[in-house]
């Protein structure tokens, strides 16, 4: 459900099917010590800079026997189809070999290591030879496959050799990284002899790496639906704002009318009651403001996300999404319970975040050959490490007589309870985020529960 994405964010991966209702909520336990609020990080400004929200067709925990080789092989019928099937088939692959270099990384005997290499570079060649096999005859559709084969064997070829720069290394297996380093060598030569790419493009580090990051756009072009954001309460906000200085000038009228019947003429006495009173007008009308729409706001969703094909433009989910700061009490009584499981040490003073996203699938069935949607949540944690002490501090040892020192960072803890209720289930995870001022350590599941949703 949950994982780490990048050294300092993490993702949620929940699977909608069609008709599907969905809500999750996330409650956070921030230490004080970390200095995240209200004031020194708004819901805005995280929402706005650090969350990141996408929906992809059919792409769930997929490997790379998993791929569905059946769908570039739809060639026939419309430009559109055909694009549609290519890009699924580029796509899950992408994520299937990504996935599963990752796991491969993990093994640290060589011989297993090796052997599970070997297995991934089979795979990638069967997978490779299936797309080929199918160039389209029609000249309109050979740009979509020209960009979908250019970019699949390029990233093939990177996953590969950051596989062998970064797993063990033995002598033992000199053959096995040799067969490696020839299938790399293979793709690069395929690519030249197809002229993909234009020589001052592959002397130019950041023009190849450039160029393939568009081709990965454009192979998501139909498997991520397109996103559009709207910001609700505007008209609200903008009708509190109004009202609240409404109120506060005609305040300000009475007063100045009552201060020129007691004062008959101009003077410097006037004009510096006049002052003070407009001064005291611009210092509590923002204060005011704020106070009373954030008691309006209070429990309403934010911002809505409407999620369309990018092909056909129509209509698949809308998502709302809830982000603001809460109260202890304030939080449900089984989220409460979960919480107070903790050790009484790690019971310290906190400030409470919520973010809550309420996803709604329209659409009654997917286009053919799509199973389900991914929804994949991003949570960016740099703001939450932006305020974290640097440097090491020193963990003494005495061994016989003699005493010893030893380097420890610092590190902080975050405490959070996921709750994914859908259909008539509720499913409880508590999880502990250990980080410190570059990257997320650790991510441990302390705590899960499914249970029936109360009525």
């Amino acid at each position: 459900m949950l994982k780490q994405d990048e050294n300092l964010s993490f993702v949620i991966e929940p699977q909608l099917s069609p008709r599907a209702e969905q809500r999750l909520d996330l409650y956070f336990s921030i230490p004080n010590e970390m200095g995240i609020n209200a004031q020194t990080l708004s819901e805005e400004s995280y929402f706005n800079n650090q969350f990141k929200s996408f929906v992809a067709y059919n792409a769930n925990n997929i490997h790379l026997p998993l791929v569905r080789s059946r769908f570039v092989s739809k060639n026939k019928g419309e430009q559109q189809d055909y694009r549609q099937n290519l890009n699924l088939y580029c796509y899950q692959v992408r994520l299937a070999i990504d996935a599963d270099i990752k796991d491969a990384l993990k093994i640290q005997e060589s011989d297993e290591f090796y052997q599970r290499a070997m297995e991934l570079c089979e795979q990638s060649q069967s997978l490779l030879r299936k797309l080929r096999r199918y160039t389209p005859d029609n000249e309109k559709l050979i740009p979509f496959y020209t960009n979908a084969d250019n970019y699949l064997s390029w990233q093939i070829e990177q996953t590969f050799l950051k596989l062998l720069d970064e797993g063990p290394r033995s002598s033992d297996h000199a053959k096995e990284r040799n067969d490696l380093l020839n299938f790399c060598k293979s793709e690069s030569e395929y690519r030249a002899e197809q002229q993909y790419n234009s020589d001052s493009t592959l002397k130019d580090a950041n023009r190849i790496t450039n160029k393939m990051r568009l081709l990965q756009r454009l192979i998501e072009h139909g498997v991520i639906l397109q996103r559009q954001t709207r910001y609700l309460n505007s008209y609200l906000k903008r009708l509190v704002k109004g009202s609240v200085t409404a109120v506060i000038m005609a305040f300000v009228m009475v007063v100045i009318l009552n201060a020129r019947s007691t004062f008959t003429e101009i003077t410097a006495s006037l004009i510096l009651i006049l002052g003070v009173i407009y001064g005291l007008r611009e210092i509590f009308k923002e204060d005011i403001t704020r106070i009373i729409w954030r008691a309006i706001v209070r429990g309403r969703p934010k911002w809505r996300f409407i999620f369309k094909n990018s092909i056909t433009k129509d209509k698949v989910a809308s998502q709302f999404i809830w982000l603001e700061y809460t109260r202890f009490k304030k939080i449900p009584k089984e989220v409460r319970k979960i919480f107070s499981k903790r050790r009484q040490q790690n019971k310290q003073a906190a400030q409470w975040l919520h973010f809550a996203s309420e996803t709604r699938v329209s659409a009654k069935e997917f286009l053919p050959g799509y199973d389900s949607l991914q929804q994949t949540l991003q949570f960016n944690l740099a703001p939450f490490a932006r305020y974290l002490k640097k440097g090491e501090g020193k963990l003494y040892h005495l061994d016989n007589n003699k005493i010893s020192k030893q380097g420890v960072e610092r590190r902080y803890q975050l405490n959070m309870v996921l709750v994914l209720t859908e259909s008539d289930n509720a499913l409880y995870q508590r999880y502990k985020i250990t980080l410190n001022r570059s990257k997320i350590v650790n991510i441990e599941l302390i705590y899960t529960s499914d249970s029936k949703k109360e009525e």
